[in-house]
């Protein structure tokens, strides 16, 4: 009895330390926030309870609005590209070549996922700048004319998302590799004798046969999108005008430069319950389109 009693103790004395800095790094801020998003709050002066008035002035606020729907464009052209360029790979890196090329392709397009993204943004930042960019200096070799990428509202989404994808299709790109991986050559073997080639055999049997790594993989690919932030703040802060500026950029700035914190939580729980529910629609829909083996 004592021996299971001093096995329980020494159990939660292993899961203490994490539990402890969960609770203060992560369930904290959480409560703190959601209690915060009912009050007026500037650091310098009290707290003042407004209720649901920041909710409510989010509904007339443009930039609110605004943001919204550059993160909604974001998130569908980028999740997009990025799950079909991965995927794209994915399925070439699966052809017959040699097994250290393999590896070599494996390690070079999940290498800029390692890198920060606000080193890789400001990198990019020079290389699309109008002026001294490479970009445009190499489009000037075969006589196309600067392009404004980064301020003009047309480029500078398009800069956006091509960045924000060539950093993190690297992550996708390994689960597919894996989902690819872990199919049976006995279908492939069956699919053949039954004549599916190119495209049918890809359409009729890899993609159902991954499509649970591919639940995974747009899972987190949307998420991760939400929130974005690192790529359009040091790329176009937000601009040209409100072009670019999302959801995060709109909490960080609500927060950090107009000390309204109350108004800041409010939108950050309004992505959170947005997040919430394109997640459980996922899930919902996965029960159609999902095969698992």
């Amino acid at each position: 009895m004592s021996t299971d009693r001093s096995s329980v103790i020494l159990r939660w004395l292993f899961l203490a330390p994490t539990m402890i800095g969960v609770g203060i790094f992560v369930l904290l801020p959480i409560i703190g926030s959601l209690l915060l998003a009912f009050f007026r709050w500037d650091i310098i002066t009290s707290p003042q309870f407004v209720g649901l008035q920041n909710f409510t002035d989010l509904a007339t606020d443009q930039t609110v609005a605004i943001s919204f729907l550059n993160t909604g464009l974001f998130v569908v052209v980028a999740v997009i590209v990025q799950l079909a360029v991965a995927m794209l790979l994915a399925v070439l890196l699966q052809s017959r070549m040699p097994g250290w090329l393999r590896v070599f392709f494996r390690s070079t397009f999940f290498f800029p996922l390692v890198l920060s993204a606000a080193s890789v943004s400001i990198l990019m930042r020079y290389l699309f700048n109008e002026s001294y960019g490479v970009i445009n200096w190499a489009l000037s070799l075969v006589g196309i004319p600067a392009v404004p990428w980064l301020t003009s509202p047309q480029w500078a989404m398009v800069v956006v998302i091509a960045v924000y994808v060539w950093q993190n299709f690297g992550f996708s790109f390994l689960l597919f590799v894996g989902g690819l991986s872990s199919i049976p050559t006995e279908v492939y073997e069956a699919g053949a004798i039954d004549g599916a080639t190119g495209w049918k055999k890809f359409k009729d049997l890899t993609l159902p046969l991954v499509s649970p790594t591919v639940l995974v993989a747009s899972v987190m690919a949307i998420i991760s999108a939400l929130q974005v932030f690192d790529q359009p703040y040091v790329l176009t802060r937000g601009g040209p005008g409100d072009s670019t500026r999302t959801v995060v950029m709109v909490i960080y700035e609500s927060a950090f430069r107009q000390l309204e914190f109350g108004r800041a939580s409010a939108i950050g729980l309004v992505l959170m319950v947005l997040i919430m529910l394109i997640t459980a629609l996922q899930f919902r829909l996965a029960r159609r389109f999902v095969f698992y083996q």
